[in-house]
């Protein structure tokens, strides 16, 4: 049975938001991401492959290395999922706060 994973299963691993956060400013081999944390590399291995699946990284190969570099489109289309949800909380908590200023200190 082959399992579609969605992005926001994948990033819903703290292990994989790590990864991501890593190959953000650059490329990385999965030896060098591995190093980075303390389990094996078949593990960092698997992380891989599920953000690879699900399109959140790329790879390219350069010689024998494989480098794993961050999908830019696929970023954006979370990120434009995550906006409204932001623009929402962001109305309430402005909206609570104009409340509090407005409430009486009781001292």
């Amino acid at each position: 049975m082959n399992l579609r994973r969605d992005v926001f299963q994948a990033i819903a691993d703290p292990t994989r938001r790590a990864i991501l956060l890593l190959v953000a400013s650059q490329s990385m081999t999965a030896g060098a991401i591995a190093a980075n944390f303390n389990t094996a590399r078949p593990t960092v291995s698997k992380h891989l492959q599920i953000l690879i699946e699900c399109e959140l990284l790329g790879q390219e190969q350069t010689g024998r290395e494989i480098y794993y570099h961050t999908n830019a489109k696929k970023m954006k289309e979370v990120a434009d999922f995550i906006e409204p949800f932001r623009q929402m909380w962001d109305d309430r908590f402005n909206k609570l706060e104009s409340i509090m200023k407005n409430y009486p200190n009781k001292k």
